[in-house]
């Protein structure tokens, strides 16, 4: 991909290629880079944004922006949150608790076009949106980008259509109104197959596809079991002022010390419930119903809770913008 563009940060696009989480063996050392990429991040670009879905990765990413922004007296950018219309009403409520909590301002993407058209329709998730429905931009997107052939689509976030009309073109929208020319993300490398060959500054710079942006990932070095570890010796410790700084992991709402409950802590609520994956509220299930961070890390699959068709698809979605 051209890196002819507006863009002009200061970085190396091949930083972590060839890669993978066994060359950052210790959480040290997982956390010393996440430290350095997050620094270049808000020190390199103009408009740095963050983006936040309430899940484990974008959370303990926002940890670090938040606690390097003030080790380094940079200022902290705003976050993402994509509202596709399908998400568990906890995850809203995490976030607008959370963003109060540590004082973050929160840009909401939405594709207001499909809403509306939803909401004047009184549509279920699954409902079929005609195309000739949606406004000229959405169209062209359906019909040039996509190159999607039928008369209408299910309103559904884990398909090829849905999933890039409710959050990728949301998205897109909102870099492009605000200006952003770095996305901070919480992509890791052992997430999902079409995600391992990621570098830490990855360049998004084709205009006919997205506002040109690089994307920069601080954790990709981390996999699911660091990313929990993270939380508990650090993120929940230095966030909850009662919580025990010795890495106490708690087995579940009931052995949190002091007095504290799930809520007290910045650990999504659909983790305590057994969820390892945060997805559609309507195609997303919990894998057990021990907390998240005390199922089978190494044996089962992180995301096996999600909708196969969408994973499927990862490849063709990335191309076209998605996270």
């Amino acid at each position: 991909m051209s890196t002819d563009t507006p863009v002009s940060a200061d970085v190396d696009y091949e930083d972590g290629a060839d890669e993978s989480p066994a060359d950052y063996p210790a959480l040290q050392d997982k956390i010393e880079k996440a430290i350095e990429v997050t620094r270049a991040g808000l020190e390199r670009y103009e408009n740095p944004a963050v983006m936040w879905t309430g899940g484990k990765d974008s959370t303990l990413v926002l940890y670090f922006v938040t606690e390097v922004a003030e080790q380094y007296d940079l200022e902290v950018p705003p976050a993402i949150f994509i509202d596709h219309y399908q998400h568990f009403d906890e995850i809203h409520d995490f976030v607008d608790t959370w963003a109060s909590e540590w004082g973050v301002e929160v840009i909401y993407a939405r594709n207001e076009d499909i809403g509306e058209y939803v909401d004047a329709n009184d549509l279920e998730p699954g409902d079929e949106i005609p195309v000739d429905e949606l406004s000229p931009h959405n169209q062209h997107h359906v019909e040039e980008i996509l190159e999607y052939e039928d008369d209408s689509f299910p309103f559904l976030l884990d398909t090829y259509a849905g999933n890039h009309l409710l959050k990728t073109v949301a998205l897109n929208d909102a870099l492009e109104e605000y200006d952003v020319d770095g996305v901070i993300s919480g992509v890791r490398w052992d997430e999902q197959e079409a995600r391992a060959d990621e570098t830490f500054f990855s360049p998004r710079h084709d205009p006919e596809i997205y506002p040109p942006h690089d994307r920069i990932h601080p954790i990709l070095q981390f996999d699911e079991a660091a990313v929990w570890d993270a939380f508990w010796n650090f993120v929940v410790p230095d966030t909850v002022e009662e919580f025990p700084d010795d890495g106490y992991v708690p087995e579940g709402a009931d052995d949190l010390p002091s007095g504290l409950d799930p809520a007290d802590t910045p650990v999504s609520p659909k983790y305590w419930e057994g969820f390892r994956s945060l997805g559609s509220e309507i195609s997303t299930e919990k894998s057990d119903d021990e907390p998240a961070w005390l199922q089978d890390l190494e044996g089962t699959t992180e995301r096996a809770g999600r909708a196969q068709d969408k994973e499927d698809l990862m490849e063709r979605l990335r191309d076209l913008g998605y996270m």
